[in-house]
């Protein structure tokens, strides 16, 4: 059977760029793609008519639970497993600019980030890890000659200004906090996703400084070899999901394939 992703967030950015590196280099792997709108998600209705066959766009806002609930009996329909899930959608702020100082920040600022960006991806995790729990573990790396470690693998999209280690600057409330919850979160599915035969391998990546939206704001401040494509970053992510097996799960690694401290 062939293998299955899931990628969160697809309309744009990394999930978009995620969508058309798999399609391309993971043939003949299916490719789910989610995200708030499909009538007016140009780009994957492109990407779909190119690979005809392999690509299923659903609608799924994941701050709505019953649509994620619902886009997981759909999957479960169609599917009946997934391999690889990775949960993309962020908001940096809802103004669009991180706070620089605590007079800055507002209770419901916080409140919707952390909903997009911790919320969200653990309630996909909610009621798509059954799913992964019978896949085939078709992304990573498996021993040779032995029964598979694992069956799937979630991809958490988090940052390095998640890190509380790494903590220098301060700033970005809303963002940071999002991200370090997210990290946790992470952390604790590792844990009980790694219990048992069906194990899952479950990370948190932190794909750089990338030209999209959610950056721009501050894209003067980055040095241009500091500021990444989505294709170079997510080529860099992938080769980090193809190394990935049970033994580095319950970790967040950058873009090029080290640790970050939480």
């Amino acid at each position: 059977m062939a293998a299955v992703a899931l990628v969160q967030g697809a309309s744009r950015g990394l999930g978009l760029e995620f969508c058309r590196y798999l399609l391309l280099n993971k043939a003949p792997a299916a490719v789910i793609a989610t995200c708030r709108n499909p009538d007016s998600a140009q780009n994957l209705a492109a990407l779909s008519a190119q690979y005809p066959g392999r690509m299923t766009v659903l609608k799924l806002d994941v701050n709505r639970e019953e649509d994620i609930k619902s886009a997981s009996k759909r999957v479960t329909s169609e599917f009946g497993k997934l391999d690889l899930i990775i949960n993309c959608s962020a908001v940096l702020h809802p103004s669009g600019k991180g706070e620089t100082s605590l007079r800055d920040v507002s209770a419901q600022g916080i409140i919707s980030t952390l909903t997009i960006n911790t919320v969200g991806p653990l309630v996909m995790v909610k009621y798509f890890a059954p799913l992964l729990q019978i896949g085939t573990g078709a992304f990573g790396q498996q021993p040779e000659e032995k029964a598979k470690q694992h069956t799937g693998i979630i991809v958490n999209m988090s940052a390095r200004v998640g890190s509380i280690g790494d903590n220098a600057l301060g700033g970005w409330y809303s963002y940071r906090m999002s991200k370090a919850a997210l990290n946790m979160a992470t952390r604790n599915l590792s844990i009980e996703l790694g219990r048992g035969q069906s194990k899952i391998v479950c990370v948190s990546l932190h794909p750089g400084t990338v030209n999209t939206d959610l950056s721009r704001p501050y894209h003067r401040n980055v040095p241009k070899d500091k500021l990444f494509s989505t294709e170079y970053s997510v080529q860099c992510l992938m080769n980090v999901i193809d190394s990935l097996n049970i033994t580095k799960t319950g970790k967040a690694y950058a873009w090029d394939s080290t640790e970050i401290p939480w």
